[in-house]
């Protein structure tokens, strides 16, 4: 069974994570553990608790879009995603690859940060998605 670490915030409940989801099942068994980063809202001031509400509610929507690929969990994590996903893999989590869902290039502060190469350096492929930010009623 191939097992992937889900890395995503607000292209969580898209599309067109959705369907890469679907298909590496449906290429293997796989199981699934989606890591959403409580990143704060760029759009106004924010407090901890709401960037964790926010992220858990993704989370939460993401599971149920996921279910029906089968082995699914998942978990909200530091705001960084560099650190979430460190946090994760030191406590002993083992994958076979990382499968980071971001916004398009432009608009995405993730890419803006080469977190593709910066989780890559994690010794793990990285599978790239490039969704549309749906909105979540939080």
């Amino acid at each position: 069974m191939q097992r992937y670490l889900v890395v995503a915030n607000r292209t969580l409940a898209g599309g067109e994570l959705v369907a890469t989801l679907r298909d590496l099942a449906g290429k293997t068994s796989c199981a699934f553990h989606v890591l959403v980063p409580a990143t704060p809202p760029s759009d106004h001031t924010w407090t901890e608790v709401e960037a964790h509400t926010i992220a858990r509610r993704r989370l939460e929507v993401a599971l149920e879009r996921f279910a029906h690929l089968g082995d699914v969990t998942g978990e909200v994590g530091d705001e960084h995603p560099v650190d979430a996903v460190r946090d994760v893999l030191e406590r002993g989590e083992r994958f076979d690859g990382i499968v980071l869902s971001t916004l398009k290039p432009g608009l995405s502060r993730w890419l803006r940060l080469d977190l593709i190469s910066r989780l890559e350096s994690f010794g793990l492929p990285v599978v790239h998605v490039v969704g549309t930010e749906e909105a979540i009623r939080i």
